[in-house]
């Protein structure tokens, strides 16, 4: 430094000593300092002290020579505390230069900045706070010094601006945010310890409202969250824990919208392997639970992005038990907020039928027209929440996001079991709530639902099972003129009619089944002809369930119209057997057994009918529905054709299971009118036929022991002759109501047979072929 040069007010000594590399000779030197601006503030002379000022920044802080840089900044520090209450004037002037060295390579340098900021700030007090942010700016710089003695005076300098911070009342927080939405995304550990602790001590100030400023630091927060270090994680945790009770005590000003997108991105976990992760997880479920609760219908346009984040939560084990709970009470309180209300029409431009074609049923929602071209399979497109600035009154539900996610749910390998539950559970519950909306997007959902009915899961099954059964039940499935549905759905059912209507001659008419009830059975019976594994282990009960969900009459009715157009003859066989052991042995088929066991009705007439003409695909089923409908000269007439039928193994095995049948609960009534032998010829006739039939096996000494306990006809004339002419009449009658062409329907039988024999021919002379090729 020159020498020479007019430094004055200061005096050549000052100006000497303030170069000096002794610390004692700068300390005299800024003695003297502190002096000359004492007379200066007596005399009120503030050009002289902002000259002295001037002189100490640019000469000495600012200069080139490190020992005139530590003289300059204590020398600031003098200057300040002769000021003592009127530093605040000068205050841009004294913490500018003593801020830049605090950038200064030199270790011991940056520590004299610190503290000659520290005498500065402690002198000028609540003055400071106009210049806090270049303050907060350069503390969070010291906070992560690798000096360990600069650290140290940096947290001296930091506890005190807390507490003038805290004692005043004239906290700009409006400019403070931007710089702590810019400093909290540090990486630094001590750089995060020093953000967070400001953030909580700013919460603890009753005079700042920081809640209203969340939104823009809560992403920040949840980085800090899953810090290495275990003292910065619970830090953090206090914080987001003392928020979390603020908007708790005052939801009404509480931001939901704008923070709701950073707790779906933080519900996500990307890296399972960090456990800090998991607890950023945690935490950011157990705020958006609280969010759904506290805020809400304000949170149903935003229900997609919310079960992007919940839904893969419900199948986590009980590693992660807690993040399971908090995600399943948000699955559960965000499905309890729709309602009917969901369901109405708004200003779309989409024909729908009008409200009272198809009143809501008892449970709500709705979605929106799903243009299912526009998604793809996997999780890239993830829904958000979309902020936007609605009334409570004017919220909608977001229908097409949500769809879209539950398909997605659907359609991913990976989604855990559990997870595809509460898909289904969703899709029942938005069928229940909000019908005719939903059905806009049945079919695009309508595939994936039964391909679903492959699944695993017994309690994923019946889960879609009940929303397939809801689908084809809903009176808003129903097709109308106005093309409330769309016109592909226009189904050619066998036996005449469109899937809107039900086929006069050979289907159930009833009001609880609509269009999608016949796409059901058809889709179904196709699905159980290309998996024949399906059919084979769940195809019971698939059928068994759907018997209970929908109306068991309507689902043999509807089987056996379309089974009687199969082209698939040995599928078609198959599926009779199926359908008639559930018929004669499942307990939900009761009723429908009570009702073709006597035939009293036209009604009862015409499903024993509709279900014959399919069972002739089976023989030995056949036989079975006819002993079930005591047709027994029906069926003795057609035991009598089997001679003239291919008797493979299978056919006697299922002849044995026939036989088991008989002695089995479900045909009491048939062995104890083997007492009234004379009533009952052709049962008698009919079991021997089957008793012929049998190789010398367990069941052909089963029927035959059973046969040889028929009484004597003559016996049996010997009690009252009045009962016994009393029960001509009863048979008589059941035969008149009956009005049956069993000739016809003899004939049909032979018709069919014929076509499987013709078929049998067709396969054994490809196959003969095929071995000459061989050969």
């Amino acid at each position: 430094m020159n020498t020479e040069k007019d430094f004055s007010p200061l005096t050549p000594n000052i100006v000497r000593a303030l170069n000096d590399k002794l610390y004692e000779k700068r300390k005299v030197a800024a003695l003297e300092i502190e002096k000359l601006v004492r007379e200066f503030v007596a005399q009120n002379n503030s050009t002289q002290i902002r000259h002295v000022i001037q002189i100490l920044a640019s000469e000495f802080a600012l200069s080139q020579h490190p020992h005139s840089r530590k003289g300059g900044l204590i020398g600031l520090a003098a200057c300040s505390i002769a000021l003592g209450k009127d530093s605040g004037l000068y205050l841009k002037e004294l913490i500018e230069p003593v801020l830049t060295c605090f950038n200064d390579s030199d270790s011991r340098l940056r520590y004299y900045a610190c503290e000659a900021l520290y005498n500065i700030v402690k002198v000028a007090r609540g003055a400071v706070l106009p210049h806090f942010n270049v303050l907060f700016d350069g503390l969070s710089k010291l906070a992560a010094d690798p000096d360990p003695n600069v650290k140290s005076g940096s947290e001296l300098l930091d506890r005190l601006l807390k507490d003038i911070v805290t004692e005043s009342n004239k906290f700009d927080l409006v400019a403070f945010v931007p710089l702590l939405r810019e400093r909290i995304y540090s990486n630094n550990q001590y750089a995060r310890q020093f953000i967070i602790s400001w953030i909580l001590v700013l919460e603890s100030v009753p005079d700042i409202n920081l809640l209203d400023y969340l939104p823009e630091i809560l992403d920040g927060l949840f980085q800090i969250l899953g810090d290495n270090g275990k003292e910065i994680r619970r830090t953090c945790e206090v914080v987001l824990g003392e928020f979390l009770k603020e908007i708790k005590k005052t939801p009404s000003s509480v931001k939901f919208a704008e923070m709701a997108n950073i707790l779906v991105i933080h519900c996500q976990v990307s890296d399972e392997s960090k456990l800090t992760n998991d607890l950023i997880q945690l935490t950011a479920m157990t705020w958006m639970r609280e969010f759904i609760q506290l805020a809400g219908r304000v949170v149903l346009p935003y229900s997609s992005g919310i079960l992007t984040a919940v839904l893969p939560c419900l199948s986590y084990d009980d590693r992660k038990k807690s993040t399971k709970e908090a995600a399943s009470a948000c699955n559960h309180s965000l499905m309890k907020l729709v309602t009917p209300e969901d369901d109405e029409d708004e200003e779309e431009g989409v024909s729908t039928p009008p409200k009272q074609d198809s009143p809501p049923k008892t449970e709500a929602d709705g979605n929106d027209v799903l243009n299912a071209s526009q998604e793809s399979v996997g999780f890239s497109n993830i829904c958000f929440f979309t902020p936007t600035s609605v009334e409570r009154s004017q919220v909608s539900l977001d229908l097409d996001g949500i769809v879209q996610v539950l398909d997605r749910h659907l359609h991913d390998s990976s989604t855990g079991m559990m997870t595809r539950i509460s898909v289904l559970k969703w899709l029942y519950h938005l069928y229940i709530k909000t019908p005719r909306k939903m059905f806009r997007h049945t079919d695009s959902l309508f595939p994936m639902l039964l391909k679903t009915l492959s699944d695993e899961s017994d309690e994923v099954i019946l889960k879609d099972l009940e929303v397939l059964a809801e689908i084809a039940s809903s009176p808003a499935g129903q097709t109308d003129v106005t093309g409330s549905c769309d016109s592909k759905l226009e189904l050619q059912v066998p036996g005449g009619g469109k899937a809107g209507q039900q086929p006069t001659d050979s289907s159930p008419s009833t009001p609880s089944m609509n269009s999608y009830f016949y796409k059901f059975m058809i889709n179904l019976l196709k699905r159980f002809s290309l998996e024949r594994k399906l059919l084979e282990n769940r195809g019971a009960f698939i059928i068994r369930q759907l018997c209970l969900l929908l109306h068991a009459e309507n689902i043999f009715h509807s089987m056996a119209d379309i089974l009687l157009k199969e082209e698939d003859l040995k599928f078609a066989s198959t599926m009779v057997q199926t359908l008639n052991t559930i018929l004669l042995t499942s307990a939900e088929l009761f009723q429908l057994r009570n009702q073709l066991k006597d035939l009293r009705t036209q009604e009862s007439c015409a499903l024993f009918c509709c279900l014959y003409r399919s069972w002739c695909h089976n023989p030995v089923a056949t036989v079975s529905l006819c002993f079930l409908t005591q047709n027994y000269k029906h069926a003795y007439d057609l035991i009598q054709k089997f001679g003239d039928l291919e008797v493979t193994v299978d056919f006697l095995m299922e002849v044995d299971k026939l036989v088991q049948l008989i002695e089995s609960p479900i045909f009491t009534y048939l062995r104890l009118q083997l007492l009234d032998v004379e009533n009952n010829p052709y049962l008698i006739k009919a079991l021997y036929g089957l008793l012929m039939l049998l190789p010398q096996s367990q069941a052909f000494q089963l029927l035959s022991h059973r046969l040889r306990c028929v009484p004597n006809p003559e016996l049996m004339r010997s009690v009252d002759e009045s009962k016994y002419v009393e029960a001509k009449p009863v048979m008589s009658k059941r035969a008149q109501q009956a009005h049956m062409d069993y000739r016809e329907l003899l004939q049909h039988f032979d018709r069919v047979q014929s076509k499987h024999l013709e078929v049998r021919h067709q396969r054994s002379g490809r196959a003969e072929q095929g071995d000459r090729k061989l050969l």
